[in-house]
């Protein structure tokens, strides 16, 4: 059986499992009404889960140890892409992922979190919570994308910066805010997608884009439920809870003006099916930056300042 984000998923995880079973024998008529019943089971039990999840299911949903990372995009839709790494000041961090490549045809300036599959990989990438070099390396690359004039495409993935003391000691808060800053005069065109985690400033320092989009099960907050749970009840198995009040979920950040758009993922998540969620999320990335590309440098500039402008807003009541 694959790899379950949660207990919701084993119903599906078990069916994949038996039309899987099935594909291996001698093809004949019976195998294959067989798996056609499945598949339509498999469709019908699909709707009937994703269609009824709470937002603690979807936070599960947006770690799943399968889906798709910055690596996978860029395998999977940049053409030549030439990694570049360091911060020119401390480090290589491997939590972010930045280079160039093209899209469709079109040179791009890609920068993304990367949290690592086993874990060899994870150790590696830190579990994708970045130092303060990555978010120097990340401001670098976007300095040259400014340069030569090349839109910016973010991947959004973290449970947030990391928040160790040497991390502290090389001025994390300060890098973090200084690509709020930089990112907010940047004069190319920012495309930001929140493909998983959207977690704190780490996600932040590379999501001060145009057009903010997000993937339909991923989330993003300002801090994990477990962390928002330890500090309202001290406890993080309230963590449940805490979404609940939190309103991470895709749904809720687009109805609070948040996220400009949510995009759909394949019917069992996009850690189903690599290759399909890419596809989609071609297409989006592809009409945002034909749209941007209208712009000139300074109405680039106008138009993110007044999308996070107007960001929150508060209601007045009367008392007594």
């Amino acid at each position: 059986m694959r790899k379950i984000a949660g207990e919701f998923e084993r119903p599906l995880a078990e069916l994949e499992d038996r039309i899987s079973e099935l594909e291996s024998y001698p093809e004949s008529q019976q195998r294959q009404e067989q798996i056609e019943q499945l598949l339509s089971e498999l469709n019908e039990k699909r709707k009937e889960v994703f269609s009824n999840l709470t937002r603690w299911e979807r936070t599960l949903l947006a770690r799943a140890p399968n889906r798709p990372y910055t690596y996978d995009y860029i395998n999977l839709l940049i053409e030549d892409f030439f990694e570049i790494h360091g911060d020119r000041r401390y480090a290589d961090d491997h939590a972010i992922v930045t280079g160039f490549g093209f899209f469709r045809g079109e040179p791009v300036c890609v920068i993304g979190h990367q949290k690592g599959r086993d874990t060899k990989e994870k150790l590696h990438c830190n579990f994708g919570m970045p130092h303060p070099e990555g978010y120097r390396k990340a401001l670098r690359a976007m300095l040259l994308a400014e340069k030569f004039n090349r839109p910016i495409l973010t991947f959004v993935d973290t449970p947030g910066a990391y928040p160790g003391i040497g991390a502290e000691e090389r001025g994390q808060a300060e890098a973090i805010a200084y690509n709020l800053r930089e990112m907010g005069k940047m004069t190319v065109p920012i495309i930001v997608t929140v493909t998983g985690e959207g977690g704190s400033g780490g996600a932040l320092a590379i999501a001060i884009g145009n057009r903010v989009n997000i993937l339909e099960n991923a989330i993003y907050s300002v801090i994990t439920p477990e962390g928002c749970a330890a500090i309202l009840w001290k406890d993080a198995g309230h963590a449940p809870q805490a979404a609940d009040a939190m309103r991470l979920t895709s749904k809720d950040l687009l109805e609070l003006e948040v996220v400009d758009k949510i995009i759909p993922e394949p019917g069992g998540g996009a850690h189903t099916d690599h290759a399909q969620m890419a596809g989609i999320l071609s297409e989006y990335l592809y009409n945002d930056m034909q749209e941007l590309k209208k712009l000139s440098r300074d109405e680039l500039v106008e138009d993110r300042f007044r999308k996070f402008r107007k960001m929150g807003f508060f209601i007045e009541e009367a008392l007594g």
